[in-house]
């Protein structure tokens, strides 16, 4: 991860304005990103769009069609919906254990990276932001006694388009993710178990509207 003192790579900085224009809805769900007209647009080289669509490929904001070419990441809205769905029921199954093993120490830790992101808000980029976001709640899941819940909830996060392309869709979404980092981390520092799974239930349906 890039921090604001460290310069990025080309294909890196391609990479967070091709997210940002995503985000800001400059390509829709389904659009197709021909390179050619990537490289006018940003003004990049084809080795650094091609290997800064290769990354975005992996955070699932765009997918890769062999033959053809890269479109924008379209979700399947009811696969989505279910998967969400798992990891609500999956992920606050795992709070009493998370509660449990939460030391002064490992609270820190977590706040932290709340911290973090939230710094990645003010300074980073739209990709600082992402990994930011990941480690936080990788962190979190970690306290979990059970590797295999851990491994499950990583599986269905790949399995769902990137917090770039579903989740973060306005600046104001990216704002209400930090607030309810924090307020998770008030409700372990509570051990408030019931808290702490509404706030990861709310966490992962995000309403609409906000």
């Amino acid at each position: 991860m890039t921090t604001m003192d460290t310069p990025l790579k080309a294909w890196m900085t391609v990479a967070d304005l091709i997210a940002r224009d995503v985000r800001a809805g400059a390509f829709a769900p389904g659009t197709w990103l021909k390179q050619i007209d990537l490289e006018h647009r940003y003004g990049f080289g084809r080795s650094d769009i091609r290997r800064a669509l290769d990354y975005l490929a992996q955070k699932r904001l765009v997918q890769h069609v062999p033959n053809r070419g890269y479109h924008v990441f379209l979700p399947d809205s009811d696969q989505t919906a279910h998967i969400l769905e798992l990891r609500v029921i999956l992920e606050t199954a795992a709070v009493d254990s998370i509660v449990a093993n939460a030391t002064p120490a490992a609270i820190e830790r977590i706040d932290a990276l709340a911290r973090k992101f939230d710094e990645m808000i003010l300074h980073g980029t739209v990709l600082d932001q992402y990994e930011a976001n990941l480690a936080f709640h990788r962190e979190l899941l970690s306290l979990c006694s059970n590797p295999e819940l851990f491994n499950l909830v990583t599986d269905l996060r790949s399995r769902t388009s990137s917090a770039l392309a579903g989740q973060w869709s306005t600046r104001a979404r990216v704002e209400q993710s930090s607030r309810e980092h924090h307020a998770m981390i008030k409700a372990l520092h509570a051990r408030d178990a019931q808290q702490l799974k509404d706030i990861i239930t709310l966490h992962i349906r995000q309403p609409k509207g906000q």
